[in-house]
This record gives structure tokens, sequence and C-alpha cells, in this order.
């Protein structure tokens, strides 16, 4: 079959729409990025937010319409959405051909010609791809060392769509890495649920510093970017290796969702404010220059104005490189669903926006000292890249003064900076 791709969500997600498609691949199917060259349109569906559940259903919305209208045979969904609502996403869509779920697609090549709705359960163990390839610039690839999660945040669907935390055995990890290498990735950003528990489910314990130990020596790859640490687990021993080698970016994604203590509570965070602070405080003790992003959830049940001025201060106060502002989403099947004193949509979307100018107004007060800094850059292109400070897809740019090699990791001199996006001087 000629398939057309459509794939939504996080790069998690991506990740499994690189290893089927590697599967499609292998087995003789062709894969295609117009439309109108396909005969099948295979969707990797979100289903993580309402509104990823609405995203996906306009993507299979539009896919059933060309067929109906004769210009492609058939349409395949798979993905987080079927892993939630199981078989009513097939009795909503009835003329879907082949429904099924994430496990489904470790053998996507030999269900094919099934119809109806395949649903197997997750396994309790995760290995590396059979096949793999990529779907992001040759240069910069993501690299799942987990899926699923343990942790139960009272807002938050993915344990009963991913399921239990599990990890890829070390050896795994890097036999996928080495392949990545060879391949030409330069670049590899870290993902999991939470990167911080890997290896807890197979070793006992955390080993999140053994693999990077390991991950470095690998010939090829020139840099790491760790994305999704859980604070706690934040270990001086990870900020001392951040710290001490070159190819480990001095970054780190963070994710806090909050600062006022009930907040946290609530969300069932395991880590207080106080706890919080002194994670950050060790790690811009330890990790020179690093930058850190982070999200935040505003208008979660309960969130009173003073917490929220409390978050407010915090974000004011700390200067976060990137930040993400999300509004409370009241998720069916998350326990928070059913807290009191729900947020109004009008509060939670002011808040939010008052959250964002508070980063607008740090991030200028960052460039201000950002300017005429020479830092590390990576070419995306032959004119935009990224600097340290900025992971694929969700944080700045950088615009380059003449063109260069992409995927060419470099050090250039900050001209000028407006936001998330600067310029740099090539010599």
């Amino acid at each position: 079959m000629n398939f057309f791709l459509i794939s939504l969500g996080c790069p998690k997600n991506l990740t499994d729409s690189e290893d089927f498609c590697a599967r499609l691949l292998a087995d003789g199917h062709n894969l295609v990025f117009d439309i109108n060259k396909a005969d099948t349109v295979l969707i990797n569906t979100c289903g993580f937010l309402a509104s990823s559940v609405k995203e996906a259903e306009e993507n299979i919305k539009y896919a059933l319409k060309l067929k109906k209208q004769g210009k492609i045979k058939k349409v395949f969904v798979t993905g987080c959405m079927v892993e939630r609502f199981g078989k009513t996403v097939a009795e909503k869509f009835p003329n879907i051909d082949l429904t099924f779920s994430i496990k489904a697609q470790d053998n996507i090549e030999k269900i094919l010609g099934k119809t109806g709705t395949l649903l197997p359960k997750l396994t309790k163990t995760l290995h590396a791809p059979k096949y793999k390839m990529s779907l992001t610039l040759p240069h910069s690839a993501y690299l799942k060392i987990a899926d699923g999660c343990n942790n139960r945040c009272s807002y938050c669907t993915i344990p009963f769509i991913r399921g239990f935390y599990r990890s890829k055995p070390l050896e795994d990890v890097l036999e996928e890495a080495k392949i990545m290498a060879k391949s030409g990735v330069k670049e590899i950003s870290l993902i999991a649920q939470d990167t911080t528990s890997y290896g807890q489910d197979l070793y006992g314990k955390p080993i999140l510093e053994k693999l990077l130990k390991k991950l470095i020596k690998i010939k090829g790859l020139e840099r790491f970017r760790i994305m999704y640490a859980y604070p706690h687990r934040v270990t001086t021993e990870l900020a001392k290796i951040i710290a001490g080698e070159e190819k480990i970016y001095p970054y780190l994604d963070l994710p806090l969702q909050h600062i006022s203590a009930p907040i946290l509570k609530a969300m069932n965070r395991h880590c207080g404010p106080e706890q919080i602070k002194e994670v950050l405080a060790m790690l811009r003790v330890t990790v020179k220059d690093i930058a850190i992003r982070t999200n935040f959830i505003v208008g979660f049940p309960g969130e009173t104005e003073e917490q929220f001025e409390e978050l407010k201060t915090f974000v004011k106060d700390f200067k976060f490189d990137n930040v993400a502002v999300f509004e409370y989403f009241r998720e069916r099947g998350a326990s928070s669903y059913n807290f009191k004193k729900q947020i109004s949509a009008a509060v939670k979307r002011c808040r939010a926006l008052e959250l964002e100018a508070v980063q607008s107004r740090v991030i200028d007060d960052i460039n201000k000292k950002l300017i005429g800094k020479t830092v590390e850059v990576i070419a995306d292109t032959p004119t935009l890249g990224r600097t340290y400070k900025d992971a694929p897809d969700i944080d700045g740019t950088v615009t380059f003064t003449k063109t260069v090699k992409a995927g060419t990791i470099f050090k250039a001199k900050i001209i000028s900076a407006d936001g998330y996006k600067r310029v740099a001087k090539i010599k």
C-alpha cells in the first residue's frame, strides 16, 4: 500500500509512529508525503486531553471524507485515543477499516488485512523496535527510554492510557542509539513519561546516570538532551554528570506544574515547594549556565487567587528559560475530574494569559543578558537552528547571519533577541 501518516500528539507518540512505519517499510509498503498519492491514511491519535481527542476526530472525519469520495481506499486508526476509548472509536466512526491499540502496532504488518477493532493489552515489558526510521530532522531524534507512568498525578490520564512504567533494557537503549548514530543522528532527546525513573522497574533503582555514562561513549552522537525529569528524582549525581560531560547539554526539562503546597498536594505531586526550590538551587549551583524548561497548570480545582499569585511570583523570581502554560483540563478518568471548586473557563484563560505575560517579561530580561554572549547552537537548516537552551519543536529558534551546513554544532554570538527568537552572528 501507499500510506499517508498523520501522527498527532507528543514526541513519545511520534516515536511509536517511527517504529511501526519502519515495520511497514520493511514489509514492502510505501510511505508517501502527499495524501493525493496515498491509497491508505494511517492516523496515530493522541487521547490525553479533550482538545487532542477533538483534533484526532477531525482528522478521522477528513480521512473518511476522502474515502467516501473515492480518493483513498482505507483508513486505519491507532494510538492513545484508541487505547483510552477502545471500541467506542469504531462505533462512532463505523467506516474506519481497522482500529487497533498501541500494542497491536508491534505486529502492524500482520494485521493490515483485518477489519474491525483489535485491542490487545499492553505488556509488562518494553523493548527496542525491530526496525527503526526517523520522522524528524536527519540530525536530531527522540529516543524513548521508557513508557507508561506510576506517578498517578490527579489531573493525568496517561497511566490509564499507557499503563504502568516500563523501561527498555539498558542494552536495548544503547543498541537503538547506535543505530541512530549510524544513520547520521547527532542530537538525541531522551524521552519518557518520567526519564528520572528509568530502570526502577528492571533494576530495582533508577539508573539514568548509568545510562548517560554509556550513551556518551557511542561514536557519532554529539549531544544529548534530557526531557521530562521528575523534580524530586533529580539528584546531585545527575547534575554533576550534566555539568561534567560536554556531550550532555546543560539543559533540563523539569515539569513542575505548580508551586503552592496545597495545589501540589491536590495534584498528587510527590514533592512540595521547598524540595522543588532546593532542587532548582542545586541545579543552578552545580551546572553552569543551565537552561531549565518547565510546565505549569493554572486553574486547577480550588486554586485561589493567592495561590495563583504565589505561582506568578515564583516564575518572576526564578527566571526559567522556557515555560509552557496550560489551563487545567477536566478529564474523565483522572481523579481531579470529581474535585470540588472547579475553576471557570474564563478565569483559567485570564490566569494563563497573566502567567504568560510574567514569563514574557522574564524572557526580556534573559535576552538582555544573552545579547553579545557566545553560545553553542545546532543548525536545523542552513539558516535556522536552536541554542543549547532550546529543545526541538517546543522551544525557541535562532537565525544565522550566513548559511551553514544543517546538523552542524558550533559556537555563535547572539546579536539580537525578541522573545524566543534570536539571531546569531556566524564568524
